[in-house]
Parts: structure tokens; C-alpha cells; sequence
């Protein structure tokens, strides 16, 4: 599946967004760009294990464990499930079922709808 144009490099905006944030001291406006970056790239195999494991290095320096554990099944599907089938619009947390589709923000529809 290609990239729609301007997808990708809205993605790589929202993984800038969240190192910038992370390097900022808020890791919660990271995660939130993160999130995003899920979003528009779940339907890439690249993209998508890349946020996951961007989720999980979150989790990592978090100490949040339940992110850490949850990442771990989300990065083998993103590599193995991606182009079978995704829940549209869900944000990849390890707090949300990774089956649950869930709404797309309005700014990032034109890119994955």
C-alpha cells in the first residue's frame, strides 16, 4: 500500500513532534504524537512496528511497565498483520484493545480514509 501524499511526511512530523516533546519533559504530549504517528502509518509494515517500538522505548524510560509488555505483541503483529488487516484509527497504546477500531481525528481522514 503506497503512501497518500503528504502521509508520510505527516508521519514523520507527529515522530519528530514526540522526540521533541520526550525532550522536553512531556512525556504525555509524546505519547499523544505518537499515537498519531499510529495512525497514519498502521497500514505500512515499516511504520507501523516503527511505532510500536517507539511505544515501547516510551514505556521503557517511563518505567511503565504495561506499555513495555503490551508493545512486545503489538510490534510481532505490526510485522506479521499489518497487511492483512488493522483496526482503523486505533492509537496502538497497550491501554486500548488492539482490535478496537476506534474514530480518526478529522485533521489525519484524508490520509488514511
Amino acid at each position: 500500500m503506497n503512501w497518500k501524499p503528504g502521509q508520510r511526511e505527516r508521519w514523520e512530523a507527529e515522530l519528530a513532534a514526540a522526540g521533541e516533546a520526550e525532550a522536553g519533559g512531556s512525556p504525555d504530549v509524546a505519547f499523544a504524537h505518537l499515537e498519531r504517528a499510529h495512525i497514519l502509518g498502521q497500514r505500512k509494515v515499516f511504520a507501523h512496528t516503527f511505532v510500536h517500538w517507539r511505544m515501547f522505548v516510551h514505556g521503557l524510560r517511563r518505567r511503565d511497565l504495561r506499555e513495555v509488555v503490551g508493545q512486545l505483541p503489538r510490534m510481532l503483529a505490526a510485522l506479521t498483520k499489518t497487511l492483512v488487516w488493522v483496526p482503523k484509527g486505533n492509537t496502538g497504546g497497550a491501554r486500548v484493545s488492539a482490535f478496537k477500531p476506534m474514530p480518526v481525528p478529522v485533521d489525519l481522514r484524508r490520509f488514511v480514509e
